[in-house]
């Protein structure tokens, strides 16, 4: 699966969205982390995308179809999603 662009949607003090970007970086994945607890507009954006105010919330963006999303670090599905 060829994903375009990763989003993680994360708060300062969570430490599973310090795992997700911990992982997402030994996997040689670039992504961009949005502090969610310092970003109202960010937050408002990730529940409305996904009806979650829990974090971590990973975005993954295909070029030629929607986006997916992932609630929690659950690192085989995003091993799976990401071909890593």
């Amino acid at each position: 699966m060829n994903y375009s662009n990763v989003k993680v949607y994360a708060t300062t003090t969570c430490p599973y969205c310090t795992m997700v970007a911990d992982w997402l970086k030994s996997k040689n994945v670039t992504f961009d982390k949005v502090l969610v607890d310092q970003d109202q507009q960010a937050a408002n954006e990730m529940i409305q995308k996904t009806g979650q105010m829990g974090v971590p919330v990973i975005e993954i963006g295909y070029a030629d179809r929607k986006s997916e999303f992932i609630v929690g670090f659950n690192q085989p599905q995003l091993a799976y999603m990401l071909g890593v």
